[in-house]
């Protein structure tokens, strides 16, 4: 089957290039993506066509007679291969976004051809000896701010992926990156297909005992598209956490809990143990080849966090913080499971969320059900675009003329307070078979300006979430947690929209990956501020603004077993690092590595045979490798920042054109924390998401 793609896709080079999408004008607004044009048999001749560019780029770039300086070496490689990166950019986010059959059998061809390309590029010893004379020689060209920060990533860049090697390590280098790619692909791509293989259909009404309405209709409407007779539940997020959250009938809570824990466990070809091991083991070796002990202390080098005792700094630290809470939290549950089924009864993972569901209920008369008819998506998309409105005069309107690459996703133009055209918006919000899960921003188009005429060219950029389908007789109305994670991903909009910077490798969200995260958690506080839900929580039926009493209920629900949510991180994290802070190759048992590396961070039961390494996308095909901290080390800078908001009022709107002007606009410019600290005033300390979540008054 790979033979013939191949074989298909070479004969048609030559006859479809004068009808390639890629490979002429766009001649959309804005230059954006055809996507309505594009077939997957585009991808192979222009990424070539985009390698043959590129190639022809850095020739002049090597054999330029002039001596090395920072325009005719550094910012000439910095504009090379724009066609390579436009396509490389749609193809990579519609594997995630938008797969098929055909994308993926396209993408074993495609990738190690991207691959190679880079590995030809950062091991081209005359392109290297140049960069290495201009960075030798900075201080000869008086360079601004942003000229030395290029200078220096693209030096950093290039001795990080292996220029400095010599004889065969160059070779052992480019094979281990070539596999790592198509490892990590792989392991994506087995996910994805566990997740849609998996169905639970039912056709006794009784088994729907608990759920709420919402969950009900939903499974009906999955069930009714595949013609099915019944109710479909399947593991995407907003089928799966309903019914583990209100099922009443325990045995079935405990089978889809199973089905979703051993995903990529099972005997067949989506198995990833194996995959684990050869994705943590190239790693290693490509570490290893850099001079160092762990993949961990290479990659924290480009990180906030620096190394790996800062990190583990930081974990234990939230560890000692929040365990002695959490196990109240978990005992407080279990308790109330007893109340129910007796005093030897053994609360279960299955179980977790259902009860602890309950426990809400009592406590706070809360639950998602009473939020969803306030969480019209509709009405939560003008509120989370009305806030960006509010804080920073930006505007947002629709326009259909933007071809999408679904009929779910929408295309905004949005434009800044002085009505000038600032970037494109996607939202794309459903589930469906060829998306992968979770919630992502990412980028069409970087925003960069050219050195040429001044231009500043716009960036173009995507939400991708999961979010609760419509039915045939309701809008989509969201979870209150799916209301935090929109707020989320627009944070990681923010940042790519606001970008102003010259040069888009150091553009908008082109950042250190613990730093990442700041402008996206910060805006998940706003989610329990009475004055922002009033913007446009209203009953999608009667338009009744959500009542002050249910919203306070929201705030005094807010640190409801945060204890135990921020543990479930900090396992990760730990899980994370154990994974790549190896100094010898694995070959052992994943599970019993797993169930190792972070016990002393879990309150629930361990149950024989899950396991979430093989599932953990974020760390084993998400880039997240060594760096799954970074979602708590950012929750520290967020708490402290939104502190700011708090003193002089979450709609404030000098707090909101500073953090504009230091962090959002800024990109990869300067350090992190010289860009924090030029904001807030001050280095962040744990205390402000301690006393954020209840535990230090």
């Amino acid at each position: 089957m790979k033979i013939k793609l191949t074989f298909i896709l070479l004969c048609c080079i030559t006859m479809t290039q004068a009808q390639n999408p890629f490979l002429e004008p766009a001649n959309t607004p804005h230059g954006t993506v055809p996507f309505d044009r594009i077939a997957v048999e585009h991808y192979e001749p222009a990424i070539r066509q985009g390698i043959a560019s590129q190639n022809e780029e850095i020739d002049a770039i090597v054999n330029n007679p002039e001596p090395a300086n920072f325009r005719n070496t550094i910012l000439a490689l910095e504009l090379s291969g724009k066609l390579l990166q436009q396509v490389g950019s749609v193809f990579g986010n519609l594997l995630s976004a938008e797969t098929n059959d055909a994308m993926q059998e396209a993408a074993n061809e495609l990738m190690p051809l991207m691959s190679e390309q880079a590995n030809n590029i950062f091991l081209n010893e005359q392109l290297f000896a140049r960069i290495k004379a201009v960075y030798e020689h900075r201080t000869d060209e008086h360079l601004n701010a942003e000229q030395a920060k290029l200078l220096e990533n693209t030096y950093n860049a290039f001795v990080r992926n292996g220029a400095n090697l010599q004889g065969n390590d160059k070779e052992k280098y480019r094979e281990l990156s070539k596999e790592l790619s198509l490892l990590s692909l792989k392991f994506s791509n087995n996910n994805l297909k566990e997740t849609n293989n998996y169905r639970l259909l039912l056709t006794d009404k009784a088994q729907l005992s608990g759920l709420p309405e919402s969950a009900i209709e939903a499974a009906a409407e999955a069930a009714r598209e595949r013609k099915e007779e019944g109710w479909a539940f399947t593991l995407q997020a907003p089928s799966y956490g309903p019914f583990m959250q209100y099922a009443d009938n325990r045995e079935l809570r405990r089978e889809l809990y199973m089905a979703y824990n051993t995903k990529c466990t099972h005997n067949n070809d989506c198995n990833n143990f194996d995959t684990v091991k050869r994705i943590v083991n190239i790693h290693l070796k490509l570490a290893k080849l850099m001079g160092y002990d762990s993949f961990a202390d290479y990659n924290l080098q480009e990180r906030m966090a620096q190394n790996t005792t800062n990190v583990y700094n930081l974990l234990n630290q939230l560890l000692e913080a929040y365990r002695p809470t959490a196990l109240k939290e978990y005992t407080e549950v279990q308790a109330l499971a007893r109340e129910e089924q007796g005093d030897d009864f053994t609360l279960m993972p299955w179980d977790w969320s259902y009860y602890a569901q309950k426990l809400k209920e009592r406590k706070f008369s809360l639950n998602d059900e009473m939020l969803r008819p306030y969480f019209e998506l509709e009405n939560v998309k003008k509120g989370v675009f009305g806030l960006a409105t509010r804080l920073y005069g930006i505007t947002f309107k629709k326009n259909p003329d933007i071809p999408v690459y679904h009929k779910d996703v929408e295309a905004f133009d949005v434009f800044d307070k002085d009505g000038s055209f600032l970037a494109v918006l996607y939202t794309d919000f459903h589930p469906r078979e060829g998306k992968r899960s979770g919630a992502w921003m990412t980028s069409y188009k970087e925003q960069w300006i050219d050195p040429e005429t001044g231009e500043n060219s716009r960036p173009h950029v995507s939400l991708v979430m999961n979010f609760t389908k419509p039915t045939q007789d309701k809008p989509a109305l969201l979870t209150f947690d799916e209301v935090e994670t929109f707020l989320h991903e627009f944070g990681h909009s923010l940042h790519g929209m606001f970008a102003n910077t010259t040069y888009a490798s150091l553009s908008g969200t082109n950042v250190y990956w613990d730093f990442v995260e700041l402008p996206s958690q910060i805006m998940e506080n706003f989610a329990t501020e009475k004055e922002f839900l009033h913007t446009f929580a209203r009953q999608y039926q009667t338009g009744e603004l959500i009542p002050d009493e249910l919203v306070q209920r929201i705030v005094d629900s807010s640190n409801f077993n945060a204890a135990y949510a921020c543990l479930r991180q900090v396992s990760f994290g730990l899980l994370d690092m154990a994974w790549y802070t190896r100094t010898e190759p694995f070959e052992g048992d994943v599970i019993a590595y797993e169930k190792q590396a972070w016990e002393k961070a879990q309150v629930l039961p361990s149950v024989p045979g899950t396991c979430m390494s093989v599932q953990f996308s974020h760390i084993f095909a998400g880039g997240y490798s060594a760096g799954y901290y970074s979602y708590k080390w950012a929750e520290v800078l967020d708490a402290d920042a939104f502190a700011l908001f708090k003193e002089k009022g979450i709609f404030n709107t000098e707090v909101a054109d500073s953090f504009r002007r230091n962090i959002l606009s800024k990109g990869g410019t300067e350090p992190p924390m010289t860009l924090y600290k030029r904001f807030r005033g001050q280095e962040p300390t744990i205390d402000a998401l301690l006393i954020r979540n209840g535990i230090k008054k």
